[in-house]
């Protein structure tokens, strides 16, 4: 089978000649530095050879027990914030119907997502939602205390069982959390709950392919043994063995900093012209930005859906300031056709696509967009993939997630922690008379009256 392939013609024609080479020896050392273990956050690296590590036990055993929740559920919700939801959601929707609440798909229960947010009408009308289906619950939580999270779960916690008495309801409910410590993992010795563990040394932005991403995807209906497979040849495909003009995720982090550094391209905007991959870039926007952005450095990540925001954002991309550059997923080949009918009238001018299919049109939508936005001096960096299916998914999340380590260690950051995160948390608690933030509280109120 053929690899997702990188074209970055479109973008180092902005570079100086020469500068991808320039790069070879800080993205090697970079690389090396996972490789080995020296790098900031070495403690976080049990993503690197993930892939490669997992056993066909271990993915049966998630697959049971999607199959458990699958026969047993009209819907699963996954409750989940950050790492710990947007790679499965980038999965299941790229790999999903687009209208499956509509359809009413009955081989596959209904996936929902919560605990990413506290809209109290978000969670009022879930609930209500639920009130006659038979559902279930996937608690992805390191430690049970995040307050997204841990809100939602003893909400809906209690309706499942309320609607289908304990006994039944400990049985659709399953927790993914720390191995021995944790209020989640209290909470699931104590009910009997299935459990699976978050590896201590995989952060949350890179664990779509531990159980916080393989168990709803499994559930969703997809095939986990072809995702890993896809994110294994890619690990292979992106080692430190391969030469560097070959490797891929070695050519887009040094691309990438050139343009940050030489350039002063200081934004990123990840682009697909396929509505299905609008999550992919949610989880890329965390992947990076989460990774990247700190000690005052990194790449602002940001997305759009073209062709739609090419009528929203496209002036602004097209000749606003030049600080920005496009990374676009192109996917090869839909896995549907549809051609463009002959209409007698011909009212709208259309005719001259009549008997095309419509990827022709949206490829030459997607091929006439790079050529304007390259003139009005937009950089172009292209993934290409074949087809959108677990395989090349797989590929895609691998291929992001070591870019990502080669690229944070050039930049010269650590890739793995996230300090800025709890500065909102402890303001946040402190308003609400959390205890243990007495001081805090009484400090932050005094503030808010001087402002």
């Amino acid at each position: 089978m053929k690899n997702i392939t990188l074209d970055v013609t479109k973008a180092t024609q902005f570079l100086a000649e020469g500068t991808v080479k320039a790069y070879e020896p800080k993205v090697k050392a970079a690389h090396e530095a996972l490789e080995n273990g020296t790098c900031p956050g070495n403690d976080f690296l049990g993503w690197l050879h993930l892939p490669s590590s997992i056993t066909s036990d271990f993915l049966q055993e998630i697959q049971d027990c999607a199959n458990t929740l699958r026969a047993n559920c009209e819907a699963i919700v996954v409750a989940g914030i950050g790492g710990s939801y947007l790679g499965a959601r980038a999965v299941i929707e790229a790999l999903g119907n687009s209208f499956a609440w509509l359809v009413g798909d009955k081989k596959n229960p209904t996936i929902l997502f919560a605990g990413n947010n506290i809209g109290e009408d978000y969670l009022s009308e879930l609930t209500d939602y639920l009130k006659d289906k038979k559902f279930g619950v996937i608690n992805i939580s390191k430690s049970g205390t995040t307050t997204e999270t841990a809100l939602t779960f003893r909400l809906l916690k209690k309706q499942c069982e309320e609607q289908r008495g304990k006994d039944e309801a400990k049985n659709v409910i399953v927790a993914v959390t720390d191995a021995k410590k944790g209020a989640a993992r209290a909470a699931a010795d104590k009910e009997g709950y299935k459990t699976f563990v978050i590896p201590d040394n995989v952060g949350g932005r890179f664990s779509v392919l531990t159980p916080v991403g393989l168990l709803p995807i499994a559930c969703a209906g997809f095939d986990i043994k072809l995702l890993v497979a896809g994110a294994s040849d890619m690990e292979k495909a992106c080692g430190t063995d391969v030469a560097y003009e070959e490797n891929p995720a070695a050519v887009y982090a040094a691309v990438r900093n050139g343009l940050y550094e030489q350039a002063g391209k200081k934004i990123e905007i990840m682009v697909n012209y396929q509505p299905k991959l609008h999550y992919m870039s949610e989880w890329w926007k965390q992947l990076y930005g989460e990774s990247e952005g700190k000690d005052g450095k990194g790449i602002f990540p940001a997305s759009c859906d073209f062709t739609t925001d090419l009528h929203s954002m496209g002036q602004w991309i097209q000749q606003g300031e030049r600080s920005i550059y496009e990374t676009v997923i192109s996917i090869e080949k839909p896995n549907r056709e549809l051609l463009f009918p002959n209409d007698e009238e011909n009212l709208d001018g259309l005719n001259f696509l009549a008997g095309k299919r419509v990827d022709e049109v949206n490829k030459m939508a997607e091929l006439g967009t790079r050529l304007a936005h390259v003139d009005g001096g937009v950089p172009n960096i292209r993934v290409s993939v074949p087809v959108l299916n677990e395989y090349y998914i797989g590929q895609l999340i691998y291929f992001f997630e070591i870019a990502c380590g080669i690229s944070g260690n050039i930049l010269g950051v650590n890739p793995f922690n996230q300090p800025g995160v709890e500065a909102y948390k402890k303001n946040m608690f402190a308003l609400l008379d959390k205890p243990g933030y007495e001081a805090e509280s009484k400090a932050i109120k005094e503030r808010l009256e001087r402002e």
